[in-house]
Order: structure tokens, then sequence, then C-alpha cells
């Protein structure tokens, strides 16, 4: 039976009120299985960020519920104070934008969070080599940021995702500013990491070349959740 990771029920999203309130997710229902690569989908200003800023406890909804694993943290309001804390425990994010510390190196950016949360350095930095080993770019552990290329970056910021061994990886356009093949790599490279860390991984993107890669596609239109297509 499939566990899931992350399940919504009916959830809504508005901007404003009265005349200025604008209607941005509609009544949206669907869950998430571990080890699933989910591609997230939509027209641009149609919701499709918003969708996965809830599901990362960063946006609040306006209405509806929110599983996480088996934690229920949203139901028509948080239900704990510590959403920061969720983020951290749970949730690994990937933007467009690397975001890298350009001030630290690649090692400090990976463990950064995992210290944050109490994990001694020591730790944190053995299981950060094993992250850039996994991602091939070990021997840039020393390096910072302005030294990589744009592929080494998300790399990186892929590790630094994963550092806190989070149940959701949730990832913002992650191929928005790579070449073809350096996007079919990342997406592949997501893929692999959803299957051998049972987690699931959601990649909001508009690149149909993609949508091959993934296991399944989750659209919106007219603000309603419309399909969720199985790639066999």
């Amino acid at each position: 039976m499939s566990e899931k990771s992350i399940r919504v029920e009916n959830l809504i999203k508005n901007f404003g009120e009265g005349e200025s309130l604008v209607e941005v997710i509609d009544g949206a229902s669907f869950s998430i299985d571990k080890g699933e690569l989910v591609a997230l989908t939509a027209p641009s200003g149609a919701g499709k960020t918003t969708l996965l800023m809830m599901i990362g406890c960063v946006e609040e909804p306006t209405s509806g519920t929110i599983y996480l694993g088996d934690e229920k943290v949203y139901d028509n309001k948080w239900l704990t104070k510590e959403t920061r804390k969720i983020r951290r425990e749970k949730i690994g994010f990937i933007f467009q934008a690397h975001h890298l510390i350009p001030f630290l190196t690649v090692l400090e950016n990976v463990t950064l969070v995992p210290q944050t949360n109490g994990i001694s350095k020591k730790d944190s930095e053995k299981d950060a080599m094993e992250l850039l080993k996994y991602f091939e770019i070990s021997d840039k552990a020393n390096a910072t940021s302005a030294q990589l290329s744009g592929g080494q970056n998300q790399r990186v910021s892929i590790a630094r995702a994963l550092a806190n061994k989070p149940e959701i990886i949730l990832a913002d356009e992650p191929t928005a500013a790579l070449d073809l093949k350096r996007s079919v790599d990342v997406v592949k490279m997501l893929k692999k990491i959803a299957v051998d860390q049972n987690v699931a991984v959601v990649i909001v993107t508009h690149d149909e070349a993609m949508y091959p890669l993934c296991d399944r596609i989750i659209k919106i239109e007219n603000k309603k959740v419309i399909s969720t297509e199985v790639n066999s």
C-alpha cells in the first residue's frame, strides 16, 4: 500500500477581500506518495508557486486541510506556531536561483541547516560530504558558489535541501536557468532521490520536456486542480 507524504483537502487561497478579492486556488484536493516525483504545472500567474508554498508551510491558506506525512499541519488554521520548525525538519526547498550564501563554502552551505537543527559539526560535515560525493561535487567542498558553474551550484542547492533528511522536497522551477541537457540531468537526479530516499518530490515547471521524466503531472487551470496524469 502506498504511503502518503502529502495530502491536501479542499485547499483555498484568496488574496485581498471585498471588491479587491482575488481567488487563486479554489478547492484543491490531491495526495502525493513517498517515492513519487510529481510535476506541478499551470499557466504563469495561475497559482502553482502559491500552492507549493502552502504545502511548504510558508504561505497560509485561506481554508482547507494539509497533512504532511501522518501529521495534520493545517485545518483552517495552522495547528502549530512552529511552522518554521516543520520546514526545517520535514521539508527541503530548491529554487530556480540556488540562493547559496556567497561567503560560505559549499560544505558550510550544506551543513548550515543540520547544525541549526542541533546536529554536531562533525556529524553534519560527514553527512554533507556523503551528499557531495553522491552529486559528484565533493572536490568542490571548499569552493564558494562564485567558483562553480550554474549546474554545479544547482547540485549544491539540491544537496543542501537533502541535508536535513527531509520527508518532502519542493522545487520551484529548478531547471528554469539551465539548458535542456542540464535540466534533464537535474530532473533525473530528483527522480533518483525520490526513489533512493523514499521521499515525495514536487517540482513546479512549465517545461513540457520534463513531464515524461515525472511519475505524475498535477495541473492547475481556472483555479482548480483539474487532472493528475499518471505516466506509464
